[in-house]
């Protein structure tokens, strides 16, 4: 029987622990916070939580569009965000989740420990509990420490006026003004939460455009812009957030131009306002785990260097999910697919995981989903490519649920028609790039997508209509 010590009980560490479980390996599996991770308890389920929170507002003060009235007649009512009870179902819904997590564990009779993981030669891992320090000696040991969030030297967060997400998600108190410095995934999600909820909200980007990753296509980009100027989101790109310093109970913050774009320019401006949320990315979670000392290879910013097989440096070590930072994507679906590859390894397969087909959600309003390769991307690999679009609003079942904003787009090799990428922005677009990824591994081409038919009336009839749209050419 296998013996696997898996450490960090995120998304990435309780699915390979499950796994291993249920292959019948004997696994302990060690978690200093709670367990979860990152996800479940800072980041993925309490931002949708309070994201439904969010958006159920902003159904409410739109009632009158769908002909709903109150009782005495009028045709529209006053709703507003109670934050106590909006955080108090966020921790409802993290406690279930958690609950249920620990029975799978239980039913699977995982050992769980609670403390502070340290790797020792030869797959030892040192826990320090409350009681004191266990030893465990295992056959494979699989890192999955997660990240954690960054900070600014300028921005030093004080968790009262200069905040980061985790403290966005315990807010009881809503601010009038809130200053976002960092218009990535993060932020954006955030942004629009707190726009829905009444707030002022500034959003401060060091690129030129909301989204800067790889893949985000532009014109999903351009399109969040356009919906952040409806909703009053105030945005700034190309500037950063120079210092935030704090009067009373103001910080006054100096914007200027950011050293990240060459045509970057303007005036040094002061912006005051009330809160200054923090959202530019994680950083290795590493620390204390002493991974020189056991052998196992880090790059100069702390993220654990793997193989394609989740292989480290040291043998019988293994390493998954945000741990292994930017260079792989850092998201909880792929560290649960590289947890689960982890054990298959343990066990003796050698499989190598395929990184090409890996759909994305960003619950922004209206959200995004995105698999494959941006138009830009590739391009810059050199792909003759030609895309397609189509708007949301040409479906009839947007304009049943109003739901206009939004747009399809597929980026399909030229010769062939295969489909290398798809951006979708608009309502359920997080459900929906599901299809798109089940045709891309399934080595479909845009062809095949067009002559699959879709059920009217329906949002998923957009992929349709870009596929059709694109062999109209």
């Amino acid at each position: 029987m296998h013996d696997i010590t898996i450490i960090g009980a995120g998304p990435g560490g309780y699915a390979a622990a499950f796994d291993a479980a249920r292959r019948g390996a004997s696994v302990t599996l060690v978690e200093k916070a709670e367990l979860g991770g990152t996800c479940l308890n800072s980041g993925c389920i309490p931002t949708k939580t309070i994201k439904a929170s969010a958006d159920a507002l902003e159904t409410a003060g739109g009632l009158a569009e769908f002909g709903l009235v109150s009782n005495d007649g009028a045709h529209s009512a006053s709703f507003r965000a109670d934050m106590p009870s909006i955080v108090a179902r966020k921790e409802r819904v993290c406690k279930i989740l958690r609950g249920g997590l620990e029975k799978t564990c239980t039913g699977l009779k995982i050992k769980l420990l609670h403390g502070q993981a340290e790797l020792a030669p030869d797959r030892k891992v040192l826990v320090y509990t409350g009681q004191g320090v266990e030893k465990l000696c295992a056959d494979a040991v699989i890192i999955a420490t997660g990240s954690k969030i960054m900070t600014l030297p300028s921005l030093s967060i004080d968790h009262r006026y200069i905040i980061d997400s985790d403290d966005a998600l315990h807010l009881e108190q809503l601010p009038t003004r809130m200053l976002i410095a960092g218009g990535g995934v993060i932020g954006c999600e955030l942004a629009f939460i707190f726009r829905a909820f009444g707030v002022k909200v500034t959003v401060v980007e060091g690129l030129n455009r909301l989204l800067p990753l790889p893949s985000i296509d532009e014109e999903v980009s351009r399109l969040l812009q356009r919906e952040a100027k409806k909703r009053g989101i105030r945005v700034e790109l190309a500037r950063i957030v120079k210092s935030a310093e704090l009067s009373g109970s103001k910080v006054a913050c100096i914007l200027s131009a950011s050293p990240f774009v060459e045509s970057a320019g303007g005036q040094e401006e002061v912006i005051e306002t009330d809160v200054v949320l923090v959202t530019v990315g994680r950083s290795s979670n590493t620390a204390g785990l002493k991974l020189k000392e056991a052998g196992v290879a880090t790059d100069r910013q702390g993220w654990i260097m793997a193989d394609g097989w989740m292989r480290t440096s040291a043998d019988g070590v293994y390493a998954i999910g945000d741990a292994l930072g930017p260079a792989r994507a850092m998201l909880a679906h792929v560290a649960s697919f590289e947890g689960e590859c982890a054990v298959a390894n343990c066990f003796g397969r050698e499989e190598r995981l395929d990184y090409s087909v890996i759909p994305s959600g960003i619950f922004t309003s209206p959200e995004i989903g995105t698999v494959g390769l941006s138009e830009a991307e590739a391009k810059k690999q050199g792909m003759a490519v030609r895309s397609s679009l189509f708007q949301f609003r040409e479906l009839g079942k947007a304009h049943a649920m109003g739901e206009l904003p939004g747009l399809f787009k597929l980026v399909c090799e030229e010769s062939s028609g295969r489909i290398l990428g798809a951006h979708i922005a608009g309502a359920h677009a997080t459900d929906i790039i599901a299809e798109a990824a089940l045709a891309m591994k399934s080595s479909l081409s845009v062809a095949q997508l067009a002559n699959t038919m879709h059920a009217h009336p329906t949002l998923a009839e957009g992929l349709y209509e870009a596929a059709k749209a694109w062999l109209r050419g």
